[in-house]
């Protein structure tokens, strides 16, 4: 299994949206965050499941959230580049991978 790393803004836009949705109800921000952490989990051991996408990424999408998990993979671990809103203009992070 490949080791799961996220890019920083990646990280913020996590805690953002787990932030929101705990703001609504505790129980509906900790299924967010269980719901993104399957889709971690899934990206680590089956990292072409995702579909492809763009930029040679892949995606996931969590369960009953409007949102996708998009990666890219390397050797050894997996970058998650964006927790995407499916609202947001469509690769608005693409520029994260020159992070990388």
């Amino acid at each position: 299994m490949r080791v799961i790393r996220y890019h920083e803004d990646a990280r913020l836009e996590l805690l953002h949206e787990v932030r929101f949705y705990t703001s609504i109800s505790h129980r509906l921000g900790e299924r967010f965050d269980k719901a993104i952490r399957r889709a971690e989990v899934l990206a680590a051991e089956f990292p072409e499941s995702g579909s492809p996408y763009k930029h040679g990424t892949r995606r996931i999408f969590p369960k009953k959230f409007p949102f996708s998990v998009v990666y890219t993979t390397y050797e050894a671990e997996v970058l998650i580049l964006a927790i995407a809103p499916f609202k947001r203009k469509p690769g608005y992070w693409r520029t994260r991978l020159n992070d990388a």
